[in-house]
């Protein structure tokens, strides 16, 4: 089926500013509260966004085998399981009825009055069901430098870093929408120089630019998924910060890994922008540094041109970008870590979300998280207020933003903002 929804030329008539990340060749999925307090699975164009179970009741998907509810739901997990076949149909559907040729909804004032919704008139939700979260540790940049930090700087890597894409089983409990806070967490710390570790709240708050997919049913137990299919099985990404409290990290992540430390919370953007409107920005991988297994060889573009940025923004201050990255600096990309999840016959359901792990670049400020801006605290980063950040602060608000550009066509994420809130207290 042709990605008729992509067509670079297309314009719709529902109104998109020149620099949103929504025009109508993106055409993502969320789920969304509307005015009149009814959950919707919709999509976004420019600032409308759109009722798709209303558009279904009203006719606008004839011809594509869709069951009656599969909108009117609060998760996209059953449309995700109709597969690719669908997703590209729905897509390809949803571009016709709005483009500015079509004038079929365009002059229905009544269908449009039950569709269209304006964003002041939403209130996302969380895409997805998450029943399972697994995080990986794909940076090179970011492994590099962690391990130089923490280790002989020779040997910043471990053995095993250039042979498989390390990744560890998280918390989908705690995954969040944007705009939702967080609290500070608190737990064990080793302060220096003590024997006996103390407790109390997390001192090193930080965040992780990562990005995250989220996949389809994939496979029965005992079946891995071939690289060279591996993408079949994607429905999308999302912007995805992973929050982390370094200090409780380095006390507990030996022998078994992260656990406390980053299961307090991870946010997400709401909409899912799918793999198909992402096409048109593919790029080459990282060459690889080391000879890899024949399950991990893939053949053909398999990172994307994505844009990211991070801002902080203090409480009643404006907010100051402190770091810029880009998505194609994955040293082990998305088919990899999906045949690498499965070669031992793990399943994969609809709504699993695996995220790509610390998105850093090769340079200073194109690092992912404030333990490598900051340089574990040596390094003091200066905000728009005057103020300076090591890790974040109660009350700070953390911003991040994705999108890709070519020639003239934007497509973008949004954004995930969320707000670190002081530590709990029981009223």
């Amino acid at each position: 089926m042709p990605l008729s929804a992509n067509n670079p030329d297309r314009k719709s008539w529902l109104h998109v500013d020149k620099n949103s990340d929504f025009p109508i060749q993106n055409i993502p999925f969320g789920v969304f509260l509307t005015r009149d307090d009814i959950i919707t699975i919709g999509t976004r164009i420019g600032d409308t966004a759109i009722d798709l179970g209303a558009l279904h009741q009203l006719g606008y998907f004839e011809g594509i085998p869709l069951t009656d509810d599969i909108f009117l739901q609060d998760t996209l997990n059953d449309f995700i399981a109709d597969g690719r076949k669908t997703w590209r149909a729905v897509r390809n559907r949803i571009a016709q009825i709005f483009d500015s040729n079509n004038k079929t909804l365009k002059e229905n004032k009544q269908h449009k009055e039950i569709v269209l919704f304006r964003l002041d008139e939403i209130e996302m939700q969380l895409p997805v069901q998450i029943g399972d979260y697994t995080d990986f540790y794909s940076s090179i940049e970011h492994a590099t430098n962690v391990g130089s930090m923490f280790r002989d700087p020779e040997n910043a890597l471990l053995p095993n870093w250039l042979h498989i894409p390390v990744a560890y089983h998280g918390r989908s409990s705690s995954i969040i929408p944007s705009g939702i806070p967080v609290h500070r967490p608190q737990g064990q710390m080793l302060p220096n120089g003590a024997e006996v570790p103390v407790f109390g709240p997390s001192k090193l708050v930080d965040f992780e630019l990562e990005m995250a997919f989220i996949t389809t049913v994939a496979n029965d137990l005992g079946e891995p998924i071939p690289i060279e299919e591996a993408e079949e099985y994607i429905f999308g990404l999302v912007l995805l910060n992973d929050w982390s409290a370094r200090d409780i990290q380095k006390w507990e992540y030996v022998p078994l890994g992260p656990f406390l430390a980053k299961n307090f919370a991870s946010s997400i953007s709401p909409w899912i922008v799918t793999l198909d409107a992402l096409e048109p920005y593919r790029v080459e991988s990282p060459k690889p540094l080391k000879p890899q297994l024949e399950y991990l060889q893939y053949k053909g573009k398999k990172s994307y041109d994505i844009n990211l940025e991070v801002a902080i923004r203090p409480s009643g201050a404006k907010e100051t970008i402190v770091s810029k990255s880009n998505f194609k600096h994955m040293y082990w990309n998305m088919s990899q870590q999906l045949a690498h999840h499965t070669i031992n016959g793990c399943p994969v359901n609809s709504g699993d979300m695996m995220g790509s792990g610390t998105i850093s670049g090769p340079t200073p400020d194109s690092y992912g998280s404030m333990l490598e801006l900051s340089w574990k605290g040596e390094k003091p980063i200066k905000m728009k207020d005057g103020s300076e950040r090591t890790f974040i602060n109660d009350n700070d608000t953390v911003i991040m933003r994705g999108f890709c550009e070519k020639d003239g066509t934007r497509i973008g994420f949004g954004e995930v903002s969320t707000k670190l809130l002081p530590v709990f207290k029981r009223k």
